[in-house]
């Protein structure tokens, strides 16, 4: 009997960044409504008032950081309805010539943005970059250190992300099993997080951004988003082009492309990565393949399914189904970099060992050696892209759309198929319409793309700056996950020229 990974829906939506433009609305006042003047003199309602007027509090935190909370709306549609709280950490600017604050966003969504800036700030920016910004890390509302999303406790969220199902793939026993599955970590996180839930929106999130942007004194907001932080901050162009001053969106997501192709877009891109990566490992001498790449895909796939029919047991207990394996291969592709991993990885699964192919799929998420769940990364992006995006987990839809995943991405694409049953009895639903983002009036955006990046697809970042009326694309020619600061001084240069002196290539610099 085939067993498979109960978390199949994860799989898919972790692999596959979901995201969604879900209309527009301002924040700024009408003629017609009460406003007041806050302290960067800008108009806002009476009831969001108390909340762009507040005076953080800050605190020293670490050798140049210092640390607040601000509080938001819970829903900007009845501001009185309750208050959320969004972490904030900041390193301070180490120049003489501080132009404003800059915000991070690592991505996700569900990643930490204060844990990025707090711990691992030269990889989120450099030096230049730290020398002219304030660099502030925040976590968005339903993420880690804010008001967060919480669901299932460690245990529960091993049964629910590593679990294994009894009925062959595919089939309506299958279905079944992960429906249930599904329908229970949806009630656990409605009932544990509240009606938060229902507002972890990414439009809210760029609300949330403004916001910030005011009560740290800038009235423009300045900003860096990776990955899906492309994609809030396009949304935050959409809704305030007014406010929009000097933007860089890294690995771009194209906020007009459909639930299922963005899945597919991006089995395709993974599949590509493993490729890359294989060719790089024949040509070295200790790759763990031998012969051509077609014919070590060949092998990956037949490993994946092996696994997946007889898992492989941990010395923990647990046991490496398809699902597993392939987060713990798709994790070292994020960047070149990690292949040396990789390798080590896959020559011990092909041992039948699961100890690294586990440490690999555990530190994507989120899960220490102790088997505790370090953060809510999972239950954000669950949480998050359920509202973010429609869903539609009709068996004959989804079995078509398996067949031509398989079809693009023979090895990944039967390990991203039925990822709609994750979200589709999610307790609070998508209302919108997916759309282009023009951010019309907006300053320059910066859109950076890479040719073979693997999680967000380089056409992802070409449709970007062709959507944004003011969006500027820089290419680097390359692997991995986003560019800046882990690519080459090209694109430093280029997205330092125009952080710091508002310089918009006159073209593509084709790094």
């Amino acid at each position: 009997m085939n067993r498979r990974n109960r978390a199949t829906s994860i799989a898919a939506a972790a692999l596959a960044l979901t995201l969604v433009l879900s209309g527009c609305t301002t924040l700024f006042a009408t003629n017609s409504a009460p406003t007041k003047s806050t302290p960067t003199g800008e108009q806002v309602t009476d009831n969001l008032d108390p909340f762009y007027s507040q005076v953080l509090q800050w605190k020293n935190c670490g050798e140049n950081l210092q640390c607040t909370e601000a509080t938001a709306p819970l829903d900007y549609t009845d501001p009185a309805a309750g208050d959320i709280s969004l972490a904030l950490v900041r390193h301070v600017a180490t120049g003489n010539e501080r132009i404003g604050s800059l915000l991070v966003n690592p991505g996700g969504p569900g990643g930490s943005g204060y844990d990025f800036v707090k711990d691992s700030l030269d990889y989120a920016t450099d030096a230049t970059l730290q020398a002219s910004f304030d660099i502030v890390g925040f976590d968005p509302r339903g993420v880690g250190r804010s008001s967060a999303v919480s669901c299932y406790d460690s245990a529960a969220m091993d049964e629910y992300v590593y679990g294994l199902t009894t009925a062959e793939r595919g089939t309506d026993a299958w279905i079944a099993e992960l429906t249930a599955s599904s329908d229970a970590f949806a009630a656990a996180c409605a009932q544990q997080t509240g009606p938060l839930l229902g507002t972890v929106d990414t439009k809210s999130a760029a609300r949330d951004l403004d916001l910030l942007r005011a009560v740290l004194g800038d009235t423009h907001l300045n900003y860096l988003g990776y990955s899906y932080g492309t994609f809030l901050g396009a949304t935050y162009a959409e809704l305030f082009p007014e406010k929009v001053g000097r933007l860089v969106l890294d690995g771009a997501v194209d906020p007009s492309t459909s639930n299922f192709e963005v899945t597919k877009t991006q089995a395709v891109g993974f599949e590509n990565a493993l490729r890359a990566y294989l060719t790089d490992c024949l040509a070295g001498k200790d790759c763990p393949f031998r012969g051509s790449v077609d014919s070590a895909m060949t092998t990956i796939g037949a490993l994946l399914n092996s696994v997946d029919a007889s898992p492989i047991t941990a010395k923990d207990g647990r046991q490496l189904g398809g699902n597993a394996l392939l987060t713990a291969i798709i994790y070292p592709l994020y960047q070149a970099t990690a292949w040396p991993q990789l390798s080590t990885m896959l020559d011990t699964v092909l041992h039948g060992s699961a100890e690294a192919a586990f440490q690999f799929a555990d530190a994507y998420n989120g899960r220490d050696a102790d088997g505790k769940y370090t953060d809510n990364s999972t239950e954000s992006f669950m949480a998050i892209n359920c509202i973010d995006y429609p869903y539609n987990a009709d068996p004959t839809v989804m079995r078509a759309q398996a067949a031509e995943l398989e079809a693009a991405a023979p090895v990944i694409g039967p390990f991203m198929s039925f990822g709609d049953i994750g979200c589709a009895d999610w307790p609070y639903k998508f209302t919108g319409e997916r759309t282009e983002i023009h951010a019309s009036g907006a300053a320059p955006i910066l859109v950076v793309g890479t040719t073979n990046d693997p999680a967000t697809p380089y056409v992802w970042a070409q449709q970007l700056a062709e959507q944004l009326d003011s969006g500027s694309l820089v290419t680097y020619t390359g692997e991995g996950h986003t560019a800046y600061n882990k690519s080459n001084s090209c694109v430093n240069d280029a997205v330092d020229s125009y952080l710091v002196d508002g310089i918009v290539p006159a073209s593509d610099p084709q790094c």
